[in-house]
């Protein structure tokens, strides 16, 4: 459900929209920053409404928000389907935008995973981090080849009448805990009294306030490393297309490496979630945050062509399990008592990053007038992030 819930809000995303934006730009008369201001906006109010969204996945969970997310998001798409006027576009887009990201793909969906589950918890967050990305690659070729037979406007009415439909299947199925229908987290007979992630095994799990999780370093070394890989990924990510392109690589043939990086990036996150249930996430996250630096060294050696495609597919690939492996240590340090708050409180940080990734990338191509300077920077901002990541060791328990 949590994958269904997440293919239809990434009718939104960032990555949909920027596929599909050329069949708007034909329909509608639009110059390009009329829609990236859009995105941009969109993505950085659904930042300033995932704390509230993370502390209401607390209180009440995914029965109550996913569903009211998806008729939300839906009537949107409808509206998107019917827009004649700038303001039209806007307003649709930024709704379902802010609604769709925290509630259908982002802290909810973590939020049930970490409830659910603790001696899979990481791989369990690790699945659901996989969908954004392959959501989003499907839903690209979904609205094209509609777009293609009939119009982009009827794929987007195909995805309001799809997510109307989904919200009876996540009001019947969605719960917040299991203790709430009477089961215990990994479906166990009886409370664990042991989590990964270095406790003693006689310890139930410790479950910190997001008040005694903010007055640790730990919380915001890692929230400071994120905001540093989301924003070189998002730096890099919207300037290795046209990277390969000025090479010489066709437009399709670029946009295949980055999709296949992206769909590789989220590949691995399972892989990275079975790995943090049995090593701790700390030294995981450390350890793929150099292994990125070292692949992004090569964008320096490189000049694109056939060596430039690999260099992104492998960088793609490396960088896709940052993101996720945060949220794992956050789960590891801080239990699942307060997450959804917690982990709320780094959207802002996180969305905010995100959306200044394409604009500093282009600045910085436009101040230097080639790629070596984001490559660099991409390096720098790598090796900060991994000194930050390692420095962040759990948090003594709270007296």
């Amino acid at each position: 459900m949590a994958a269904l819930g997440t293919y239809a809000a990434t009718g939104v995303a960032q990555v949909v929209i920027g596929g599909i934006q050329s069949l708007i730009f034909e329909d509608m008369g639009w110059d390009r920053s009329t829609i990236a201001f859009a995105v941009t906006a969109g993505t950085w109010t659904s930042g300033l409404l995932t704390p509230f969204i993370g502390r209401l996945a607390d209180r009440h969970g995914p029965r109550r928000l996913m569903p009211t997310a998806a008729v939300t998001v839906g009537v949107c798409f409808f509206a998107l389907a019917g827009i004649r006027e700038v303001w039209h576009f806007y307003a649709a887009y930024i709704v379902a935008r802010a609604i769709a990201n925290p509630v259908l793909v982002g802290v909810v969906v973590r939020t049930m995973a970490v409830n659910f589950f603790r001696r899979r918890r990481n791989l369990a967050i690790g699945l659901v981090s996989t969908f954004r990305p392959a959501s989003g690659s499907v839903n690209i070729q979904i609205i094209s080849f509609v777009a293609a037979a009939s119009s982009w406007r009827v794929a987007y009415r195909m995805l309001g009448v799809f997510s109307l439909l989904l919200a009876a299947p996540l009001f019947l199925i969605m719960r917040r805990r299991p203790e709430d229908i009477g089961l215990f987290p990994d479906g166990d007979a009886a409370p664990a009294r042991s989590v990964s992630g270095g406790e003693r095994a006689s310890d139930p799990e410790r479950s910190w306030s997001a008040g005694e999780a903010l007055a640790t370093s730990a919380f915001w070394l890692i929230v400071v490393a994120e905001m540093l890989t989301i924003l070189t990924s998002g730096t890099v990510g919207y300037q290795v297309t046209p990277y390969l392109v000025d090479s010489g690589m066709s437009q399709p043939m670029a946009g295949v490496a980055l999709s296949l990086s992206s769909l590789l990036g989220a590949a691995v996150n399972p892989g990275w979630g079975l790995l943090a249930d049995r090593f701790q996430a700390r030294i995981l996250a450390a350890f793929a945050t150099v292994i990125t630096l070292f692949i992004s060294f090569f964008f320096l050696l490189t000049s694109g062509g056939a060596s430039g495609f690999a260099v992104v597919i492998a960088w793609g690939t490396a960088s896709g399990g940052l993101n996720v492996l945060g949220s794992m240590m956050l789960a590891q340090y801080f239990g699942r008592g307060s997450y959804g708050t917690i982990t709320g409180l780094t959207g802002p940080f996180q969305m905010v990053f995100l959306g200044l990734g394409p604009t500093f990338g282009a600045l910085l191509h436009g101040l230097s007038g080639g790629y070596s300077v984001i490559w660099m920077y991409a390096l720098a901002a790598y090796a900060l992030a991994a000194i930050l990541i390692f420095s962040a060791r759990m948090p003594r328990e709270r007296q």
